[in-house]
């Protein structure tokens, strides 16, 4: 066998493999939009506002200087603010924390 025919084929190889992957992704894509045509869209950004309004209603509470905890406990605020204070470098009586919330 040629250098020129070991060329040729893998070219043909490398077309080849380009040319299933090409296929696979519009197949993909084309499948997507199928299904997502039939699925019934959910609006979450309704039940997303009252939840930010009432952390926001309940953080004008706040009183300056006063740690207000959202779904913590005071064992993991504290772990919080001492990993806080020990990544940044920055002394933990310098650090003013507002807040601090659980993410679900």
């Amino acid at each position: 066998m040629s250098l020129f025919e070991s060329l040729q084929i893998a070219l043909f190889g490398l077309v080849t493999v380009f040319a299933v992957l090409v296929a696979l992704s519009i197949a993909i894509s084309v499948e997507s939009k199928i299904f997502n045509f039939f699925v019934k869209k959910k609006d979450a950004k309704p039940s997303a506002e009252p939840k930010e309004q009432t952390v926001k209603a309940n953080l004008t509470d706040i009183i300056p200087g006063q740690l207000k905890l959202i779904d913590v406990d005071e064992k993991t605020a504290a772990m919080i603010m001492a990993i806080v204070s020990d990544e940044s470098q920055i002394p933990l009586s310098e650090l003013n924390f507002k807040y601090i919330k659980a993410i679900d």
